[in-house]
């Protein structure tokens, strides 16, 4: 019986326990889907009193476009080595063994600018379960190789090549790039990366198909 998104509920529901905090990461290529089933998530797991689930989205370790000019990386931007890695696993370490009453501040990123932001992410000591999402949770080479450490689990969003690719054209002209801008972006930049992120899927704890999540966040998933 294929999975609902209810079942994808409970299931990061489930990774609370003894209340320590948890910490569940979406992966997936650009485009596949990731920040929409981490948002409806914290949605549907917050809806039922106070809040407990914080949502750290990976985007804002982007290196700024300062520091990718001095490196050479500016045409590069969202490859692996255009993030800090390192800083996205401390963070992780941190989130995971705070015991306080401290509210952790994680960066954002600014669509409109391209541009992370320090400090636009506050996790309160109430947040017992982070939905984390990002390309490269799964990777196991240099820095990568400490974030999936941090993590309880990982599922890993699919979607049909041909829709993926669409929406990431779409999102880029949405983000001001011209059509033809736009594609030549997505084939050069985000394909790439898009590969190196599909041969990490095996390691992922959980395959979701988020085409089948589109619209309602409650349709069945297989």
């Amino acid at each position: 019986m294929p999975l609902t998104f209810d079942d994808l509920a409970v299931r990061a529901r489930s990774l609370v326990r003894g209340g320590r905090r948890a910490i569940l990461g979406i992966a997936g290529s650009p485009g596949a889907g990731k920040t929409t089933l981490a948002r409806a998530l914290v949605r549907e797991l917050n809806g039922d009193g106070e809040p407990w689930v914080a949502h750290v989205p990976m985007d804002g370790f982007h290196l700024a476009d300062v520091e990718l000019d001095r490196l050479g990386l500016r045409d590069r931007k969202g490859a692996p080595g255009t993030f800090d890695a390192a800083g996205y696993a401390a963070l992780l370490r941190r989130l995971r063994a705070t015991e306080d009453d401290d509210v952790v501040y994680a960066p954002g990123f600014e669509r409109e600018l391209e541009q992370p932001i320090a400090g636009a992410v506050p996790v309160p000591p109430a947040a017992r379960l982070v939905v984390t999402e990002g390309n490269y949770l799964l990777l196991d080479t240099g820095a990568w190789a400490r974030v999936r450490r941090e993590l309880d689990e990982v599922w890993f969003c699919e979607l049909a090549e041909s829709e993926r690719i669409r929406r990431l054209v779409a999102r880029h002209e949405r983000f001001g790039k011209g059509h033809d801008e736009a594609v030549a972006w997505v084939m050069r930049s985000d394909q790439p990366n898009a590969e190196l992120v599909a041969a990490s899927r095996d390691r992922a704890d959980l395959v979701v198909p988020v085409a089948a999540l589109e619209g309602q966040g409650r349709q069945a998933v297989s």
